[in-house]
């Protein structure tokens, strides 16, 4: 299979996941797949074989590593390379929007506040846990502050 075509598959692969967690976010199947980490474990699996294959089946690239700037370009310099760094950060933005919908359910935040954080964590990783870990200070010190008033 071409790198192309496994990109395709790999990328395409992932959507169900993200609206399961958008749009039936406690339904038992997302609970079992998602939060139980079974979908985020599959992409871990093609993470591990595809790095295994690049590593011991194809050329490295000479000059290639993790010492400099120019090493890490040089390991993302062929389609092969980018594959990998792709499905590193799927399987990771999955991990990290599922912790976000647990997390938020957990602290009652209502899902429609949690819906940006996933949009932006599927599409941005980082900058969508960012969001929601400010959401969630504004939210939590919203809340203790009523609480210290009610006392």
């Amino acid at each position: 299979m071409s790198p192309e075509t496994a990109f395709t598959i790999i990328n395409t692969g992932i959507l169900p996941a993200w609206l399961l967690l958008a749009l039936a976010p406690r339904w038992q199947v997302t609970m079992t797949l998602i939060h139980g980490g079974w979908y985020i474990a599959a992409y871990c699996v093609i993470y591990v074989a595809v790095l295994i294959y690049a590593i011991g089946f194809t050329p490295g690239v000479e000059g290639a590593g993790f010492d400099s700037l120019g090493a890490v370009s040089l390991l993302f310099s062929t389609p092969l390379g980018v594959l990998i760094g792709w499905v590193h950060f799927l399987a990771f933005d999955l991990f990290v929007g599922a912790w976000i919908a647990r997390d938020g359910h957990r602290r009652g935040l209502s899902h429609w506040l949690l819906l940006p954080c996933l949009a932006l964590s599927f599409l941005f990783g980082p900058a969508g846990l960012l969001a929601y870990l400010i959401l969630r200070l504004v939210r939590i010190r919203r809340f203790s502050g009523l609480q210290e008033v009610a006392s």
